[in-house]
């Protein structure tokens, strides 16, 4: 057995100790698919002792490229729209924009999406192609087509599934508009996160197909959803649990924030409910239902730090601090950003603060409902 051989081999028997790969069919597509030829152009890994967010390559040539490219962990494979590892000796510290997920995820996915032999798979976002792979060892590659917005990612993802002689419809455009060339489809994937569920996906999904897709927001917490497709052009279904976290498809980011508001033009007042709470993951997903335009960022100001929250449609904004025990919140805008997020939340804890496998998503032509309970 060679070292990649050995590699592959653990990195699948993790999975399954681990839960994620749970039935034979998706085990053989694991074992068929060798994650490293759609590393073959490098990654990026988190520098080491460094203060704030870098990132360094690591290319095929370097060691323990081959090891990186076998852990179960996200690899980023693109940063700031352009850059990749062949173009950096050294550090950068833009944001990633494009990777490989972790292998564990990819297969919780695919066995959470439960495909039967047969199924026609839309998947939207491409990246590196591994996950195309699978669907394409386990389904066929006439069964199996994926969408992915940016050109270079695109052609890097077809040939690495060229390299391992497997052809799907391979589509470069915007996912969130789906393909309907090859509609009605028995399944949708999106490895990336939405803010809303696009209609189109529903439309060219057949009455009882499924999607599933990560539905997330502007403040940084998200959930995998599974959807059922009804007669009436409506999709429902719950949350999965898991805290599972993507990158927003590039449509659906936050606009720049720009110029930020006076924030000692607002009117102070005490809170129970401190900016602490936007720590917790679900608590952090009930406030972004509650202002889905809301970003947050934090300030070092007159000596304090300060959470601010700042909805870029309405230019409301919260600013929240301590002092002592005391927690709290000087607001202006047209609107009170921070009484809408304690509405909110206080009605979630009057529900009994129910986790995220208790909410359900509804999506239908006049737009997506998220609730708790039934």
């Amino acid at each position: 057995m060679t070292d990649q051989e050995q590699l592959h081999q653990q990195l699948i028997d993790r999975m399954v100790i681990g839960g994620s790969l749970r039935t034979e069919p998706w085990r053989r597509a694991a074992v068929a698919v060798p994650r490293h030829e759609f590393l073959r152009g490098g990654f990026f890994r988190r520098a080491v002792g460094s203060d704030f967010t870098a990132w360094e390559s690591v290319r095929e040539d370097d060691p323990g490229w081959l090891e990186g490219c076998y852990t179960d962990e996200s690899l980023v494979t693109q940063i700031a729209g352009t850059i990749v590892p062949e173009d950096i000796r050294g550090r950068i510290t833009r944001e990633p924009t494009s990777s490989s997920t972790l292998p564990s995820l990819v297969l919780r996915m695919l066995e959470d999406l439960q495909v039967d032999d047969g199924h026609k798979v839309l998947e939207i976002g491409t990246g590196t192609g591994y996950s195309t792979a699978m669907l394409c060892a386990r389904l066929g590659e006439e069964r199996v087509t994926s969408i992915e917005i940016d050109p270079w990612v695109a052609s890097r993802a077809r040939a690495a599934l060229g390299h391992l002689d497997m052809y799907p419809t391979l589509v470069t455009g915007d996912g969130l508009l789906g393909h309907g060339a090859e509609a009605p489809y028995d399944r949708v994937i999106a490895t990336c996160g939405v803010r809303t569920v696009p209609q189109a996906w529903i439309e060219q999904t057949r009455p009882g197909g499924l999607i599933l897709v990560t539905v997330g927001g502007w403040l940084g917490s998200s959930e995998l959803a599974r959807l059922t497709v009804h007669e009436d052009g409506t999709a429902s279904g719950p949350l999965l649990g898991g805290g599972v976290n993507f990158m927003l498809a590039r449509p659906h980011q936050p606009p720049p924030l720009g110029l930020l508001p006076d924030l000692e033009d607002g009117k102070e007042r005490e809170t129970t409910i401190g900016a602490d709470v936007l720590n917790n993951w679900t608590a952090r997903f009930v406030a972004q239902l509650a202002v889905p335009a809301a970003q947050r960022l934090t300030l070092e100001r007159d000596g304090r730090t300060e959470d601010v929250l700042v909805d870029v449609d309405t230019g409301s904004w919260a600013a929240l601090h301590s002092e002592g025990d005391r927690s709290l919140v000087r607001q202006g805008g047209p609107e009170p950003l921070w009484d809408i997020v304690e509405d909110h939340f206080g009605r979630w804890r009057h529900a009994g603060a129910p986790a995220l496998e208790e909410f359900t998503v509804t999506v239908s032509p006049e737009g997506q409902v998220i609730r708790w309970g039934s």
